[in-house]
């Protein structure tokens, strides 16, 4: 193994000089649950290791305007301990924590399950249905992203040199307003979606004023459907509105054959996990 450099900042700006300065081979350290093991596998060979865990913005979550700010480091099991961003983005953290075991959460972060770029990551269809924003800060600056464009293919980022992914931000909500995320997976526990969905929609008066869906594990990248958030919208989420936003769940599809399921079981399961998932953010928003 080659030598390997370790620094742990007490700054992102620090962080951010130690990543440009490794010219391409500085690999981030948060929680280290796919880092270490694709180390091992011989898949990357980092010139330097970063570890931002000693950063506090990485690390804390804060409350904004109504809104929260997620550190990309704060680990899994923080997330779900924290009760009032539970209840706010009930769908957001149970998607995040369905990375991994109990063990891994205590470690694993969003901001490394977005980064690892995987289409089947489930944090991340949560995280696009909640119009959930990215801060990004590098050598140029900081900029802010929505989740949606981070992801440019499998393992692959849109993220320039020396660029780090400082937090998310999800948005305030308006009354009567939550979501959910569900997955299929080949076994009871800790397995690789075959599908994921995440689902945001705003409930007002029984009828939906405001949705969006996120789609995990059916294309290169996780998808934001527009067409079904516009068939969901303006609706009182009967069958024939469901039905609709299924079909363009369907219509998005883009998926691989594999030994987790075919492109058209994944297809069909996509709809499918649509309208289970509408159903559940409705009855979380108090549709009447």
């Amino acid at each position: 193994m080659n030598n390997i450099q370790y620094v742990a900042p007490q700054s992102i700006d620090e962080a951010v000089a130690a990543m440009a300065a490794a010219n391409g081979t500085g690999r981030v350290l948060a929680g280290g649950t796919d880092l270490l093991i694709q180390m091992r596998a011989g898949v990357v060979s980092p010139g330097i290791i970063v570890d931002v865990k000693k950063i506090v913005e990485m690390t804390t979550i804060d409350e904004t305007s109504g809104g929260y700010r997620i550190g990309a480091a704060v680990s899994g099991a923080v997330i779900g301990e924290h009760a009032r961003l539970k209840k706010a983005w009930p769908g957001v953290v149970e998607a995040i924590n369905l990375i991994g075991s109990k063990q891994i959460q205590g470690r694993a972060s969003a901001g490394g399950n977005l980064c690892n770029a995987s289409p089947a990551a489930d944090s991340v269809p949560a995280l696009v249905a909640a119009g959930a924003i990215v801060t990004v800060q590098g050598p140029k600056g900081r900029r802010d992203v929505p989740v949606e464009k981070i992801h440019a293919g499998p393992g692959r980022t849109t993220l320039q040199p020396g660029e780090i992914v400082v937090s998310f931000t999800l948005p305030a909500r308006p009354a009567g307003s939550s979501d959910a995320y569900l997955r299929l997976i080949p076994r009871t526990e800790m397995d690789i979606a075959v599908v994921g969905c995440g689902v945001s929609l705003t409930i007002q008066n029984g009828t939906c004023t405001a949705a969006r869906v996120g789609l995990g594990a059916v294309a290169p990248t996780v998808l934001l459907v527009e067409d079904a958030a516009k068939a969901l919208a303006g609706s009182r989420l009967d069958d024939k509105a469901l039905e609709a936003a299924a079909a363009a769940c369907r219509a998005a599809c883009k998926p691989i054959n594999d030994k987790r399921g075919t492109i058209a079981y994944r297809t069909k399961i996509a709809g499918v996990l649509l309208k289970r998932a509408a159903g559940i953010a409705a009855e979380r928003a108090g549709r009447k």
